[in-house]
């Protein structure tokens, strides 16, 4: 690229972050029977996303049955009285579109992208399936084996996986983060189709879920539509206020070694508890997603890459990652790789420094400014995908924001300051609430670990 070729496009960059942002066209309405409604207009392309987000995830599953929420995500592909079993995937591909689901601990989604002319169709299929499961003996025992395979190649399968999941186990002792949403294998194992049933009847249902239209749509249209498929469709009575245990002051840094023959490059990790993305309130959840992109968001210009990599050479990666996106308390999280002959204890000790060096210095500010502008462009270059657009607001309208919060986090991201990263960085890095986990080999006969 000649270099006045660099110089438009960074001109480019500069006017469309300065600019204000254009808001998508967004419309909202509720049904009778309590379904959320979002339609977000984007007529560029004559593609539509539908997704429907139900407001249960795997941190609102009954005692002693983790993995009912994904579980209960592969069944809802079973059919309906309407719908043959695994017929549903097979109708929207028939249409040229894909579809898919996913589960977190806060929320279950599904969705659906189709030619525009086509959302009547899918709308008719998913309010069906809203309140219609079909589940048959055979079906819930062939799909219990699905989801245990899962876990054996996802988890069980993956030393790294293993760790992330001890390590969330150990920083989430009372609350529900702490379970796995695949599930704990023993509970798993005996999970029924009298389990999914109850979970079924009693969370999927419209006055605890929110519908997202987006794409090359007329909102009166869109509303029409719902009212026809899913009015409908009868509310829970089973739906209360989210109330979750919450975790005790924690008092002492958390520590474990995972120790295991399949590794091939030992690392270290450490997680902090750290505050979620608030409704009405995202300054702190703003300055911790700069932040993460400061210390360990690039492999060559973050502070982590540069001290750990470059200079001291004492890795091969390193990262920072934080995602406010939650209910609850989330996790800002440091992962060393060290280089070959570099042992789990010096790489810890040089993270720590190199963290330590932060909190005393601060960013440099030309790196603040490049970092910033970047993480607001990506959250507005995100908006140019329509699956992307549909998910933004429904997630966060799962997780308890306002489509003002929704609308205004770029604008909190630019808002950043130096003070402001500080502070959440002194607030987050107390060794109090970190968990540290090391993942190695087991030592040979004769030899210590580390």
């Amino acid at each position: 690229m000649s270099g006045l070729s660099v110089q438009s496009a960074a001109l480019a960059l500069a006017c469309t972050i300065a600019l204000p942002v254009v808001a998508e066209p967004v419309t909202t309405f509720s049904l009778d029977n309590g379904l959320n409604v979002v339609v977000i207009e984007d007529h560029r392309a004559p593609v539509v996303v539908q997704m429907i987000w139900y407001r249960v995830g795997a941190a609102d599953e009954p005692a002693g049955h983790s993995g009912i929420a994904h579980f209960l995500e592969h069944l809802m592909f079973k059919g309906t009285d309407t719908v043959g079993p695994n017929q549903f995937s097979a109708i929207v591909e028939a249409q040229g579109g894909d579809d898919n689901a996913f589960t977190t601990w806060d929320y279950t989604a599904y969705f659906q992208r189709v030619a525009a002319d086509r959302l009547d169709l899918v709308m008719k299929m998913e309010a069906d399936r809203m309140r219609n499961l079909r589940l048959l003996p055979e079906d819930v025992d062939t799909e219990r084996q699905v989801i245990l395979e899962e876990r054996n190649q996802r988890t069980d399968s993956d030393p790294g996986a293993l760790l992330s999941e001890q390590m969330r186990a150990a920083q989430f002792q009372n609350s529900p983060y702490g379970i796995p949403i695949i599930g704990w294998r023993h509970e798993m194992e005996q999970l029924s189709r009298e389990d999914a049933l109850e979970y079924y009847s009693r969370f999927y249902a419209p006055n605890n879920a929110t519908l997202v239209i987006a794409g090359d749509v007329d909102p009166e249209a869109v509303k029409a539509l719902a009212e026809e498929y899913y009015g409908p469709v009868l509310p829970s009575d089973g739906i209360v206020p989210r109330e979750r245990p919450q975790e005790p002051p924690q008092l002492a840094e958390r520590r474990l070694t995972l120790a295991d023959e399949r590794v091939s490059e030992p690392y270290i990790m450490r997680t902090y508890l750290a505050p979620e993305r608030d409704p009405g309130d995202q300054k702190e959840a703003a300055a911790l997603t700069v932040l993460a992109e400061l210390l360990g968001g690039s492999g060559q210009t973050s502070v982590l890459a540069r001290a750990l990599q470059f200079d001291s050479q004492t890795a091969v990666y390193s990262a920072a990652f934080y995602d406010g996106s939650s209910i609850d308390d989330a996790t800002f999280g440091l992962v060393v790789v060290p280089s070959p002959g570099v042992t789990l204890e010096t790489a810890e000790a040089e993270m720590d420094r190199v963290v330590g060096d932060f909190l005393k210095t601060g960013p440099d500010p030309a790196a603040l400014e490049r970092i910033r502008t970047q993480v607001r462009a990506g959250d507005i270059y995100s908006r140019d995908d329509v699956n992307a657009l549909a998910r933004r607001y429904g997630e966060g309208l799962s997780i308890g924001l306002s489509l003002e919060d929704i609308e205004s986090w770029d604008e909190a991201l630019a808002a950043v300051t130096e003070a402001d990263i500080m502070a959440a960085a002194q607030k987050v890095f107390d060794r109090r609430n970190a968990v540290t986990g090391w993942l190695t080999r087991p030592a040979a006969e004769g030899e210590t670990t580390e």
